[in-house]
């Protein structure tokens, strides 16, 4: 092996780090030389994209107006029905139709009320609130999904900027050394087919970074689903990281248990699931005052425009009546009625019991993965990573004494950054793993506001 060829791999890294060294410098002097609104851009960070996003979501403010709809429905429900107004005529000679002849010819106003039956009213309005909290509860259930859906991005967003500052740190190395060898090509002190190899390197890295730049775009994009479309343009500083804190995850999650009810029952689809089991007991309630009876209250006052039999005006009249339904034939209605509201609230209990299962089940599945990642990762950090490294000092050393390849520099230097990748892949893995098993045991910390309504 000639000693420029030697030389050169020997001081890929030292010239690679003198040219950063001289890209910083130069970003500082021009950073110097930009104006101050520019240096100042501060870029978003996490909690600041969620407050933002929830502050925005549309559905939010959906469930909101939905659940204010309800318990107005309620209010609604539980006032009694309006009284009737009762007007007309009787006892009107049909041969003289003379309201002053005959003395039971009257002109008639009566008001007439219906009242329901025992406490349905209450109940009903009781069972609306029920289920306008059940809708509120679909408030804090859409928080916690965007707030998962926006970190798990980020976590992505994460990994596909430290990939890109990997393939971009490689794609350096790889530049040095294919300008080194051509170098050496142009004396003759370099093969033709390390050449091409170097710059075949080259060329798939950028396809890498293409790529990557494809999927940044594109996980910019889905957020804009809650930060809106001018967001996109002010999102080219954006700086995500795949390592998030997960200290108050860590101080709820038990990872050596299996039943994870307790937890789960604060869950805001759990709390769904209870709210509807309410309300079904509220209707089985308001089905048992079927067995009431129904009362109604009908007064009347008559008016008489002839003389009574003494040749003295006629008394005006005053009626008042008393309605009441008795339920006496209940078997086809009533009772049937009052089995399917308990039949109702047997299903939902069933709901509960088997969103719990499934929801346990999705906790104990997220903590194998948890605790295989992190195994994996130490894995990598411990073991593949060093084995690496060496490997590629080892070819080095070994291309530098002529008893290696130039191809066995290449394959070395790509183990080395899919390894590289691999692991920052497994720490995102393992931070969308831990996003959504803070999303099931309540992991999230975030504040915002309740919905306003516009009138």
């Amino acid at each position: 092996m000639h000693i420029t060829t030697d030389y050169t791999v020997k001081n890929i890294a030292t010239i690679a780090a003198l040219s950063v060294s001289s890209a910083l410098w130069a970003s500082n002097a021009l950073a110097a030389t930009q104006p101050v609104t520019q240096q100042h851009l501060v870029p978003p960070t996490l909690p600041e994209l969620i407050h933002s996003a929830l502050s925005n979501d549309a559905t939010r403010y959906q469930f909101y107006a939905q659940s204010q709809a309800m318990r107005e429905t309620g209010v609604a429900a539980s006032t009694l029905m309006d009284p009737k107004l009762k007007m007309g005529f009787g006892g009107l000679p049909v041969d003289s139709f003379k309201f002053d002849e005959d003395p039971m010819t009257n002109v008639s106003v009566g008001l007439m009320q219906q009242f329901e039956r025992g406490s349905t009213l209450e109940l009903q309005q009781k069972k609306a609130n029920t289920q306008a909290d059940g809708i509120a509860a679909q408030v804090q259930n859409r928080e916690i999904d965007v707030v998962n859906r926006i970190t798990q991005l980020w976590v992505e967003l994460g990994y596909q900027q430290s990939a890109q500052r990997i393939l971009e740190q490689n794609k350096g190395l790889m530049r040095e050394m294919e300008r080194f060898i051509q170098t050496n090509y142009a004396i003759g002190k370099s093969e033709a087919q390390d050449l091409l190899n170097a710059q075949l390197q080259i060329a798939k890295l950028d396809e890498k970074l293409q790529a990557n730049g494809q999927m940044q775009r594109r996980i910019v994009s889905q957020l804009s689903e809650w930060l809106g479309s001018e967001w996109i343009r002010s999102a080219q500083n954006i700086q995500a990281d795949n390592q998030l804190d997960w200290h108050k995850l860590e101080r709820i999650v038990e990872p050596n248990s299996v039943d994870h009810y307790r937890r789960l029952n604060q869950h805001p689809m759990v709390k769904m699931a209870d709210i509807n089991i309410a309300a079904n007991q509220t209707q089985v309630d308001i089905a048992e005052q079927a067995y009431t009876p129904q009362f109604g209250v009908e007064v009347m006052y008559a008016h008489r425009q002839a003389n009574n039999m003494m040749g003295e005006p006629a008394s005006d009249l005053v009626s008042a009546y008393l309605t009441m339904d008795i339920p006496l034939f209940t078997g086809s209605r009533q009772d049937r009625n009052l089995a399917a509201a308990q039949h109702q609230v047997g299903a939902a209990q069933s709901q509960k019991d088997s969103l719990l299962s499934q929801m346990n089940a999705q906790v104990n599945a997220l903590l194998v993965d948890r605790e295989n990642l992190q195994q994996r990762l130490d894995r990598y950090t411990d073991t593949l990573l060093p084995q690496a490294n060496a490997r590629i000092k080892a070819v080095e050393r070994g291309y530098q004494n002529n008893t290696a390849q130039f191809n066995d520099v290449i394959s070395a230097t790509t183990d080395e950054l899919a390894l590289r990748v691999e692991q920052e892949r497994l720490i995102a893995d393992l931070n969308i793993t831990n996003s959504n098993l803070a999303a099931l045991l309540g992991g999230f910390e975030y504040q915002v506001s309740q919905p306003q309504l516009s009138k």
